[in-house]
């Protein structure tokens, strides 16, 4: 889906600001998007939206979730000069967040999966904020789940509003307010919490900062009755050992709060030959 050019412009007003002299350079030129690392690549609708908001001819890229290498070409232009300097950076900083994205969470998938095939690893809200779509299509790109991608998919009871109606009467609250066609989720901290809130009525419930054996004994508890979910500081390196705890999702936060940004550097036609 393109991006909304409302969004292209703020991107590039904050980086071109209100007098740009550094881009001023005549003629014609051509670039490339290079990794210069290996991983996951994502991001590229964003650059290309970038691009052709600057009428910058896009004449080849890379398909999300495809596995690169060092070196390898993601995305090639051609156009005016100036304005293919002007979009560089924000399309490099875009792709180079994205496929980190992309790369940490495809970690963690194939970390999950030497446990359970069927386990899905998700993202959460703890998202960028006017990044999330691009993030959470990173995720996706990484062979992650999105989990909901705002407030409105999904109602999620959580430990403030136990704390304020208690578990039942929570998770009875919000099921009459939610249409049939909204799930309903609930955050447990303790594995007894898991089956009270699945004869509540919800549809999921989260295990949260549980670690592993207290989730195994939770999914044990739960026998069944609804869908596990455990979250709450799990990591790449974790992620297996919850896996291996029976649950049917594993969402991390830290696949769009922590991934560390994949490096790609853009480079011209002219760039690297000796100055005249």
């Amino acid at each position: 889906m393109p991006i909304e050019r409302s969004q292209v412009e703020r991107w590039l007003r904050e980086d071109l600001g209100h007098h740009d002299v550094t881009n001023d350079v005549p003629g014609e030129t051509a670039g490339r998007l290079v990794a210069r690392q290996a991983g996951v690549v994502a991001g590229l609708d964003a650059a290309v939206d970038t691009f052709d908001y600057l009428g910058v001819e896009v004449l080849d890229r890379a398909d999300a979730g495809t596995r690169i290498e060092a070196g390898d070409p993601l995305l090639r232009v051609e156009g005016a000069t100036a304005d293919v300097l002007r979009g560089e950076r924000v399309a490099a900083n875009l792709v180079g967040h994205a496929s980190g994205v992309a790369t940490e969470t495809r970690r963690a998938v194939e970390a999950a999966h030497e446990v359970d095939e069927d386990v899905r690893v998700a993202g959460t809200r703890k998202t960028t904020p006017g990044l999330r779509g691009i993030e959470k299509r990173a995720i996706v790109a990484g062979g992650g789940d999105t989990h909901r991608l705002d407030l409105s998919h999904m109602v999620m009871v959580k430990d403030n509003h136990v704390a304020e109606l208690g578990l039942e009467a929570a998770v009875e609250r919000f099921r009459e307010r939610a249409s049939f066609a909204t799930k309903v989720e609930c955050e447990v901290t303790r594995p007894e919490q898991a089956p009270r809130a699945a004869a509540a009525g919800a549809d999921v419930v989260l295990l949260d900062n549980m670690c592993p054996e207290e989730t195994a004994r939770a999914v044990d508890l739960l026998d069944g009755a609804a869908l596990a979910e455990a979250s709450g500081g799990i990591t790449v390196e974790t992620v297996a050992d919850y896996a291996a705890a029976g649950v049917d999702v594993v969402s991390l936060g830290r696949l769009t709060h922590s991934a560390p940004q994949l490096d790609v550097s853009f480079r011209t036609s002219s760039a690297g030959r000796p100055s005249p």
